[in-house]
Order: C-alpha cells, then sequence, then structure tokens
C-alpha cells in the first residue's frame, strides 16, 4: 500500500526569504501561468477544471492547514464537483475525490499520467525513486516487483512463508495471555505487541532471519530490535511529511534550507549505516553457499542489473511496507469490533460455527464472510493510505471530461473516494454488513482502491489480507475485547500512513 501526502507550508518562511525580489519573481511567473492557462483553455475542446480560489504567488498553501489534508480536499469536493484544480506556490494541482475519476486516472488514461511526483524529502528517503512504491512505470519497477512476488509476496511465496504467519499468530496470543497472566484488569497496547511481531515476520522474509540485534560499526554501537524498528520504519515514515518551502516553488530551489536538509540527511545515513549491517551479515552467509528462500538471497541472486544502492533501498521498503500498513489496518479493524460488541459476536459466532473449539487457520478464511467484509470495511473507512502517491501529467490528456495540461500534478484521494455518498451509504459509519448486500465482492481487492489499481497495483495485497484476517479472527476467537476509559474517540492519526495517533488500549478477558 502506497502512500504520500501534501504537507503543510509556513508561508512566513517563504515571503521572508527572497523579499521584494523573490515576491516580484513569483508574481511575474503567476501572471505568466495564468496567461498560459488562458491560451490553453480557449484552444482545447474540454474546459479546465473548475479553480479553488487562491491567493497570488502562494495559491491555495494557507487553507491547507493539515499535513495529510485529504479532509479538506474532501470538504472542497462538495463545493467544486470530484475534480478540480488548487495552487500549491507554483504548482498546479488537480485533486480527484470520486471514484469514477480514479478509476479513470489509474487504469484508463494511466499511460498519461504514470510519472511520480515526490518531494524533497521522499527524493532522499526514497534515493530517488529507488524502491517500487515511489519508481515511475519502466525496467525498474517491473523487474523489482517481478522479484519481490517471486520470492516475498505473491501466491507460491505467501504457501512458503504460511510458517512465518502462523508464527506470528501465535506469539501475538501467548504475549496477550501473558500479560493477563501479570495485570488481570490492566489495559493491553496491541500495536506494542502486533508491530515487534510484523517487523520478526519481514526480518524473516526478506533477510531469512529474525534479528534481534544488530553491530552497526559506523555508530560503534549494538543496535537492539526496538532502535531497528526505530531507525527502519518509525523515523522515515515521520521525515516523509517533512516540509521543504521549496518544493513548492521550485525556482527558488537554489536557496539553502538547512535544518530540513540536515534533518533528513541525518535519518538517511542512521537508515542506510543500519541496513548496511544487516546486509551485511546476510551476505557472509549467502556467500558461503547457505541460501535461504528470501527476498535477499532472491536480489543477490537473480537480480544482476541492481547496484547496491537500488539493493539496500528496495530490502528496506519490503521492511518498512509489511510492518507498517498491515499494522494500520488490523488495529483500525480491533478499534471498531472493540467499539462495537455487536459485530464482535457476530463474528465470533461465525468463527465458532466453522471451527468449533479448533483454532481458526488461513483456510478457514474462506467459509468466514463477515471477517472479509469486516476486512474491507476497515479499509474503506480508514484507508491506510489517505492520498495515492503524486502523479505528473507528461502529456495533455482528459479527465472527467475536463482537460489536464501536461505538467499538472495529480492527487488522487482515496479518502473522498470512500465517502463519495453515490457510491457509499452512510460512508461515516463502519458497517461491514454492506460487504453483504450483494453488491460487492468480496474477492474484489480494488473496490475501495486501498491497494491502487491497474499496473501499479500493490505487490502486498495479498500479504496484508491474509495477516490482518488470520489475526484478527484469532484475536475474537481467543478473547473478547473491551474499549479502555477514554478510548471510544480516540481517532486522531499520525505518520504518512493512517495510523492511530494512540494506540489502541482494550480490556480482554479469555473466552471460555
Amino acid at each position: 500500500m502506497e502512500a504520500i501526502i501534501v504537507p503543510a507550508f509556513p508561508v512566513g518562511t517563504a515571503v521572508a526569504v527572497g523579499g521584494p525580489a523573490v515576491a516580484l519573481c513569483g508574481l511575474s511567473l503567476w501572471f505568466i501561468r495564468a496567461y498560459v492557462d488562458d491560451r490553453r483553455r480557449k484552444s482545447s475542446k474540454h474546459p479546465l477544471p473548475p479553480e479553488v480560489p487562491g491567493l497570488p504567488v502562494i495559491g491555495n498553501l494557507l487553507q491547507l492547514k493539515e499535513k495529510k489534508p485529504h479532509k479538506t480536499f474532501a470538504k472542497w469536493a462538495e463545493t467544486y464537483g470530484p475534480i478540480y484544480s488548487i495552487k500549491t506556490g507554483a504548482n498546479k494541482m488537480v485533486v480527484l475525490n470520486s471514484n469514477d475519476v480514479a478509476k479513470e486516472a489509474m487504469v484508463t488514461k494511466y499511460s498519461s499520467i504514470s510519472t511520480r511526483k515526490l518531494s524533497k524529502a521522499l527524493n532522499i528517503l526514497t534515493a530517488d525513486k529507488s524502491i517500487i512504491a515511489m519508481s515511475d512505470y519502466g525496467e525498474f519497477y517491473k523487474m523489482a516487483k517481478r522479484h519481490v512476488l517471486n520470492s516475498t509476496l505473491g501466491t507460491h511465496a505467501q504457501k512458503q512463508h504460511r510458517g512465518h504467519r502462523d508464527m506470528l499468530v501465535e506469539n501475538t496470543s501467548n504475549q496477550l495471555h501473558a500479560s493477563l497472566s501479570e495485570n488481570p484488569l490492566q489495559a493491553v497496547n496491541l500495536r506494542k505487541i502486533f508491530l515487534f511481531e510484523l517487523f520478526s515476520l519481514a526480518l524473516k522474509e526478506v533477510l531469512g532471519e529474525d534479528v534481534e540485534s544488530i553491530y552497526v560499526e559506523e555508530f560503534g554501537t549494538t543496535f537492539s530490535k526496538e532502535e531497528l524498528i526505530k531507525v527502519i520504519v518509525h523515523d522515515p515514515m515521520e521525515g516523509a511529511i517533512e516540509v521543504d518551502w521549496r518544493d513548492f516553488f521550485p525556482y527558488l530551489g537554489w536557496i539553502p534550507n538547512k535544518s530540513f536538509e540536515r534533518k533528513i540527511q541525518q535519518m538517511d545515513h542512521r537508515r542506510e549505516f543500519v541496513m548496511k549491517a544487516l546486509i551485511k551479515q546476510q551476505r557472509k552467509r549467502f556467500e558461503s553457499g547457505k541460501e535461504i528462500s528470501c527476498y535477499l538471497d532472491c536480489l543477490l541472486s537473480e537480480a544482476t542489473t541492481f547496484t547496491e544502492r537500488q539493493i539496500l533501498m528496495l530490502i528496506w521498503e519490503a521492511l518498512i511496507e509489511t510492518s507498517d500498513t498491515t499494522l494500520v489496518t488490523t488495529e483500525w479493524a480491533m478499534y471498531e469490533l472493540t467499539k462495537d460488541p455487536e459485530k464482535q459476536d457476530r463474528l465470533y459466532r461465525d468463527i465458532q460455527n466453522v471451527c468449533g473449539a479448533n483454532k481458526v487457520t488461513e483456510e478457514n478464511l474462506c467459509q468466514l464472510p463477515y471477517l472479509s467484509a469486516i476486512f474491507h470495511e476497515t479499509l474503506r473507512k480508514h484507508s491506510p493510505v489517505p492520498v495515492v502517491p503524486l502523479r505528473y501529467v507528461h502529456e495533455d490528456t482528459e479527465l472527467g471530461g475536463y482537460n489536464i495540461p501536461a505538467g499538472t500534478e495529480i492527487a488522487i484521494n482515496i479518502y473522498a473516494c470512500n465517502m463519495e455518498k453515490k457510491v457509499w451509504e452512510n460512508p461515516e459509519q463502519w458497517n461491514p454488513e454492506r460487504f453483504l448486500d450483494g453488491k460487492h465482492d468480496h474477492m474484489e481487492l480494488h473496490k475501495t482502491a486501498a491497494f491502487g489499481s491497474g499496473k501499479r497495483v500493490c505487490a502486498g495485497a495479498l500479504q496484508a489480507m491474509l495477516i490482518s484476517c488470520i489475526t484478527i479472527a484469532s484475536l475474537v476467537q481467543e478473547f473478547e475485547w473491551g474499549l479502555a476509559d477514554g478510548e471510544k474517540d480516540n481517532v486522531d492519526t499520525l505518520r504518512l500512513t493512517n495510523q492511530k495517533l494512540h494506540p489502541l488500549q482494550a480490556i480482554i478477558k479469555p473466552r471460555n
């Protein structure tokens, strides 16, 4: 599941940087662009999308106060329609807020809208698009995706890694039981336990070993698993939404922004040194002839055209995406089930009817349509990716009956698509039953666009569904879940993906 946002912008910084000269330059460019847009509008058979009114030079930046402005985008759609344009400084962006135009952009018009548009932070953190999720659709993307599917995420690979998933579920359950034994009346932090187990699974699939600690030569110290999670997962996810005002004014890119550059580069270097240490340890094993069925061994033996830096980034991508987006979906599903005892009881009864006294397994998932509905409804209401990674139009095209000039940025607002009232009845409600009304195919992973669509459909869709569904089913089968005091309205989010700001705190009781 791929993710990017449009960050908030400290306008005062930009205004102060260049003084009158900058302002004059910006105004000149603004008038030139307005003239060019007007000429395009008059020469095209289709009109340009409606514009959200903004200010000269800075456009709509003052109105984008969120770091993840999907809700602002959705609100504007109520006034300006499902497709409209905004200005973010010197950049023009078209925002898509409905399923129809989103599908048109991702599938029908993909050949004209397939190039990624990255912020400076993401350019650094992805080593200039050296990961699958943020690369342009070309040979690198197709080759890297083929390797990760063959070794890790495809159907055959998922069968090979079945034991890792079973161990994840068992370890999560054991830790919850241990927590109950020590403090039976204390709320449990599911995220702390589940993230640790997800990261262990990712290490085994990607590197071939669950690494408990690693010595990093550049720092002269040993990193624990908790520190590895921070450097590999948490820090880059927070760094990805760091704001560099130069993203909005490319013609001022020559002006230094030292504090931003220092912060992102420090994150990048720490991650690089840790990843090099992890890969070096496994490379020794590989070169000694001890091959394991894992992603790294596949890249070392087959991906001979990739550079060392690209291999490092691909390995990092697999670790971070396995550890983050699946966690987001599973935690939100458990929050909603914990908040709604009736729906939790319905799922429990379904599991009992299918499994009886036996533990639920992956073979049972196809017999549990309500569990599938819970998974898809959670993706709809709490999409891990509120806005699809930005793209830009590299040739004049048409979307939703509007002319979209080359060079325009495209933001696909998944949040608004999944809140579209003509598609979803009472979209603000979490209601898994909507997927049981015969109108939706349970196997259609892309109904909510959570896994993308078209040629860029997420490679990890199958794994995310398997891990999340078997974990939810196991947790509900073994425990009765209730919200701790103050948790019901605790729904704020953080980081690049739609992760809960505060971990779910639940009171659990073992089932009889």
